[in-house]
């Protein structure tokens, strides 16, 4: 088995949990009813909010269709913050960042969206600890799609085997294991902490 070399790390629900229901709250208190109907609406449309993420769709034609479709009549920069401030750093995991990133190459992994980077994780500081951000936006593709874990190793230069990664979703994990890495299935600190612990990462 070849020795580990970059460590991957997810981003939401691993290192920043997330919560929409204080967005939706404060939709609500912007305009009767906004939040409730946004939520339902993007979950009724989960392949819209898909194509933004893997980079199909740009920031404003997001935000037009939202707009235009939910009748929502405050500003885009408030609907920006309120669907983005969402995340709560958890500290057990970011706290061991900077002494992975000393003896191995580490890289964060995200389907995440423009929006969300620019208004809602992109100022949390352990984010410095990570040598690169392979993000969905910006490489065109969504985990679990194999060109999104090729991103890494087109970065990276190293074997696929070299690579771990650590995400809360199955399928995120499973694909990893497909390209050939290792991987760590997040369902709790604890399980990610031992995982680290028992591969000699920490």
């Amino acid at each position: 088995m070849k020795k580990i070399e970059v460590v991957v790390f997810d981003l939401g629900n691993v290192l920043l949990p997330f919560d929409y229901s204080p967005a939706v709250k404060r939709m609500n208190d912007a305009q009767q009813g906004a939040g409730d109907k946004v939520q339902k609406y993007l979950k009724e449309n989960y392949h819209f909010f898909r194509e933004f993420e893997a980079g199909k769709i740009q920031p404003e034609e997001y935000l037009d269709k939202i707009f235009s479709d939910n009748e929502l009549t405050f500003h885009k920069e408030d609907f920006c913050r309120y669907y983005s401030e969402i995340f709560t750093e958890n500290t057990p995991l970011t706290s061991l960042l900077p002494e992975i990133k000393r003896r191995f190459q580490l890289v964060l992994l995200s389907n995440t969206n423009e929006i969300h980077k620019k208004y809602g994780w992109e100022k949390y500081g352990f984010i410095s600890n990570f040598e690169k951000l392979i993000l969905s936006h910006e490489v065109k593709a969504v985990k679990p799609e194999p060109a999104i874990y090729q991103a890494v190793m087109d970065y990276t230069k190293k074997a696929p085997e070299s690579h771990i990664f650590i995400d809360d979703i199955f399928d995120y994990t499973m694909g990893a294991k497909a390209m050939g890495w290792d991987a760590i299935h997040c369902t709790d600190n604890q399980v990610v902490i031992n995982g680290l612990h028992l591969r000699g990462i920490i």
